[in-house]
């Protein structure tokens, strides 16, 4: 899944059936906050969908070796079904 970092409005935009999904973040020292997802309304996404679109914007915080502070009930969801994220999470935080 291709996915495009909008770094004017902070989040990660997916095309999804035609229409755009995304995740809001905030980047602070060296953190990436997972705020809000933003799934549109209408079209029935597959939670297969939004677990690659979850997993590659975990690559992509991985490669800027960045920690990742999950604050959407999803995402912190997805991180309890795949454990081996577990490990971008910061010291202290536990899902």
């Amino acid at each position: 899944m291709e996915i495009k970092d909008n770094e004017f409005s902070r989040q990660f935009e997916a095309a999804v059936v035609g229409k755009t999904m995304s995740v809001e973040y905030s980047i602070q020292e060296r953190k990436l906050f997972l705020t809000r997802m933003n799934i549109p309304e209408g079209v029935e996404v597959e939670e297969e969908t939004i677990s690659e679109f979850i997993k590659a914007i975990l690559d992509r915080a991985e490669e800027k070796r960045l920690r990742v502070v999950p604050t959407h009930p999803k995402i912190a969801a997805f991180f309890k079904k795949n454990p081996k994220y577990k490990e971008l999470l910061p010291p202290g935080i536990r899902i």
